[in-house]
């Protein structure tokens, strides 16, 4: 049986801020994992194919908490995609990330837990049978390479544009598709990377939104993008204090219907405040980042 069941000790985010290290430069490695929640060490887009055998001989002699490690494979049906998995099979490290991931069989044929990133238009049309695959713990999407694929240019409006800075609408139509994929089969979702360092505000705003949508956690490719992750996926305490109103108000009226200052608390609301407090508890013990250490 290959779908829809989940590993009963399935790997989730310990926070959400996860960033990505090549892996070709393992004197980096410690300092990405001290700086973020996740890191994700890539072997494939971030180490040029001449450096990936040296890559792979970094990443079995510089072993990181595998707890809080990710592994960013080379797409399935290539050389490299074999060779990354061996490498892989030298280290204590058991959650891979899938790249350009196009069907079930490429996230079976892992037999590691698997985080599947959707980054081209076929990946994008098969998203919820890739979602269901018994090893698939997870999604994130990726729109440049998804561009790319369409023979696109720019998955962002441009600065002469209305919307300049926020993505096009295939983008968006696959960052949703990816998000209620991953919600109707039980799989944590990871937002996609905010290419532009030096735009905080937008990447504030798109974090704002993965927060409001339900995903877990947003990839980065900075350490001084970690603050602005964390900050966003961590409750105000107006919405831990609401958070807890509603809570306690339901079980005061044993789950019927009531109001808390004229907003009325049925089932989804009840619910919304639910995820609010379990984030709280989550990132109770994840620590702020230090703005002089990313420097």
């Amino acid at each position: 049986m290959h779908f829809d069941s989940q590993p009963a000790n399935a790997w989730t985010p310990p926070g959400p801020a996860m960033l990505f290290c090549p892996a070709d430069r393992p004197e980096r490695y410690q300092k990405a994992l001290d700086r973020s929640d996740v890191v994700i060490l890539d072997l494939e887009d971030a180490v040029s194919p001449e450096n990936r055998a040296a890559a792979r001989e970094a990443l079995v002699a510089n072993p990181l908490d595998p707890d809080r490690t990710i592994v960013r494979i080379n797409p399935a049906g290539t050389g490299d995609y074999r060779r990354d998995l061996a490498a892989i099979g030298d280290t204590n490290y058991r959650v891979v990330m899938q790249a350009k991931a196009e069907d079930v069989d490429s996230i079976i044929d892992t037999a590691l837990q698997t985080v599947a990133l959707i980054e081209t238009p076929l990946g994008a049309t098969r998203v919820n049978e890739i979602a269901a695959a018994v090893n698939c713990i997870g999604l994130m999407w990726g729109a440049e390479d998804l561009v790319a694929g369409l023979g696109g240019k720019s998955s962002r409006f441009g600065p002469r544009e209305e919307r300049a800075g926020q993505y096009r609408d295939v983008a968006r139509w696959v960052r949703s598709t990816v998000r209620i994929a991953a919600a109707a089969h039980g799989r944590f979702a990871v937002d996609s990377v905010h290419l532009d360092i030096n735009d905080v505000d937008g990447l504030v705003a798109e974090v704002r939104d993965a927060v409001a949508l339900g995903y877990t956690a947003t990839a980065c490719i900075h350490p001084s993008q970690v603050d602005h992750i964390r900050d966003g996926y961590r409750p105000s305490d107006d919405e831990v204090d609401w958070a807890r109103r509603v809570v306690d108000g339901s079980a005061e009226h044993n789950g019927g219907v009531f109001s808390i200052d004229g907003q009325m608390i049925d089932g989804p609301v009840l619910r919304q405040a639910e995820v609010v407090l379990a984030r709280a508890e989550a990132l109770e013990n994840v620590p702020a980042g230090d703005p002089a250490a990313e420097a």
